[in-house]
C-alpha cells in the first residue's frame, strides 16, 4: 500500500508539473520574463483600458475642433432637380386658343453656389479661438488620464513587491513563534516553567498565522490588480500564482522636497488645471456667441445655375438657360421672444461656474500637495 500511494503521488506531481508548464507556455512573454517597472509602464501605455479610452476621446475632440471652425469657413453647395408634372395640373394662359400651359410639364435645374459669412456678431473670430481652446483642453485631459494611470501602475507594481516582503516577514515570524512554542513546551515538560507560558506561546503563534494568510492573499490580489492595469486578461486556468517576475526593488532614494516650490510647480503643471482653464475660456466664448443673437448676420454668395427653358414648343429638355449670380444677404432677429436673453443668462452663469471650478481645483491641488508632503516627511 505504501508503494501504491508513493506511485500515485509521483504521478499526480508529474501531471501537475506538465499542466503548469502548459499554462505558462500560453502566457504572453512579458508576464513570464523579468519585468522592470519601465516595461510595465510601456505595456500600460499600449494596453491599459483607461488610456485607450482617453486616446479615443482625444480623437473625438479633434472632430469637435473641425466642427467648431466650420462656421467661419466658406460653404460650397451643389443642387439639382428633375420634375415631371401631369399636364392637367398645369395652369393655362387665360383666353388662349388652343389653351397654352404656363410652363413645361418637364423641368430640371442645377446649380453650384459658394456662401461665405462675413459677420455673425462675433461668432467667426470666436470659432477659431474656441477650436484652439478645445484642442488644448482635449490634450490636457488626455495627459491627465495618462499621468493618473502611470501613477496607479507604479503603486500597483510596488504593492506587489511590498506584499512579497510582507510574506517573508510573516513567515519568519511564524517560524520564530513556532520555535518559541517548542522551547516553552520543552521547558514545561522539564518542569521549569508553568503551563501558562505554553498557552501564551500557542496564542501568539495562532495570532500570527492569520497575518501570514492575509499577506499571501494581498500578494495574490496585488498581482491580479497589476495584470488588470496592464490590460491583460488572465487565463481562467490560473487560479492563484500568477508568474510575475518583477525585477525592481523597494529601495528608497533620498529626495528633497521644498513645499512652497512643490505647490508652485503643481499649480503650474497639473494638467487638470490646464483643462479647467480651457473650459473656462470656452464658457467665455459661449457668452460671446450667445450675445451674437442680438446682432445681424451678413453673408455673400456667388454661384452658377442651369435650367431648362420654359416656353419652347415642342418640349426640349436639352434647351437650357444658364448663367452666374452673385449677391449678399442680411438677416436680423429684431425680437426672438427673449430667446437670446435666456442664452446669454445661461452662458454667463456657466462662465462664472467654470471660474469657480478653476479656483476650487487649485485649492484641492494645494491640499493634495500638502497632504503628500506631510505623508512623505
Amino acid at each position: 500500500m505504501k508503494k501504491l500511494f508513493f506511485c500515485v503521488g509521483v504521478f499526480i506531481c508529474f501531471v501537475w508539473n506538465i499542466t503548469a508548464q502548459n499554462t505558462n507556455a500560453s502566457l504572453p512573454g512579458w508576464i513570464t520574463r523579468p519585468l522592470p517597472l519601465t516595461d510595465c509602464l510601456n505595456v500600460a501605455l499600449q494596453q491599459n483600458g483607461t488610456i485607450l479610452k482617453a486616446k479615443s476621446d482625444l480623437e473625438a475632440q479633434q472632430g469637435v475642433v473641425v466642427q467648431t471652425r466650420a462656421v467661419a469657413l466658406p460653404q460650397l453647395q451643389a443642387t439639382g432637380q428633375y420634375k415631371d408634372t401631369d399636364r392637367d395640373a398645369i395652369e393655362n394662359f387665360p383666353g388662349s386658343q388652343p389653351p397654352q400651359p404656363l410652363q413645361q410639364n418637364q423641368n430640371w435645374n442645377a446649380g453650384v453656389q459658394i456662401v461665405q459669412s462675413i459677420y455673425e456678431g462675433g461668432k467667426l473670430i470666436t470659432a477659431f479661438q474656441a477650436a484652439s481652446a478645445t484642442k488644448k483642453q482635449a490634450l490636457a485631459q488626455y495627459q491627465t488620464a495618462v499621468a493618473d494611470t502611470m501613477l496607479v501602475v507604479r503603486l500597483a507594481y510596488y504593492d506587489v513587491l511590498l506584499a512579497a516582503q510582507e510574506i517573508t516577514v510573516n513567515e519568519a515570524s511564524v517560524v520564530l513563534l513556532q520555535k518559541e512554542l517548542e522551547d516553552q513546551q520543552r521547558r514545561y515538560d522539564a518542569g521549569t516553567v508553568p503551563h501558562f507560558n505554553v498557552l501564551r506561546a500557542e496564542v501568539a503563534l495562532a495570532n500570527e498565522r492569520p497575518a501570514l494568510i492575509q499577506a499571501r492573499n494581498n500578494y495574490r490580489i496585488s498581482k491580479n490588480n497589476l495584470c488588470n492595469l496592464l490590460g491583460y486578461n488572465l487565463p481562467r486556468d490560473i487560479w492563484e500564482d500568477i508568474p510575475l517576475n518583477l525585477t525592481d526593488t523597494l529601495d528608497a532614494t533620498p529626495y528633497q522636497v521644498d513645499l512652497p516650490m512643490a505647490i508652485q510647480q503643481a499649480l503650474g503643471r497639473r494638467t487638470e488645471l490646464v483643462a479647467l482653464r480651457q473650459t473656462a475660456e470656452l464658457q467665455r466664448l459661449n457668452v460671446v456667441n450667445a450675445k451674437a443673437g442680438y446682432k445681424p448676420t451678413v453673408q455673400v454668395f456667388a454661384g452658377y445655375n442651369w435650367y431648362n427653358a420654359q416656353f419652347t414648343e415642342p418640349v426640349e429638355l436639352n434647351h437650357d438657360i444658364n448663367g452666374w449670380n452673385v449677391g449678399g444677404q442680411l438677416s436680423w432677429n429684431i425680437f426672438d421672444g427673449m430667446l437670446t436673453r435666456g442664452k446669454v443668462t445661461q452662458a454667463k452663469a456657466l462662465y462664472e461656474k467654470s471660474k469657480t471650478d478653476v479656483d476650487d481645483k487649485g485649492r484641492q491641488i494645494e491640499l493634495e500637495v500638502r497632504t503628500a508632503y506631510s505623508d512623505f516627511i
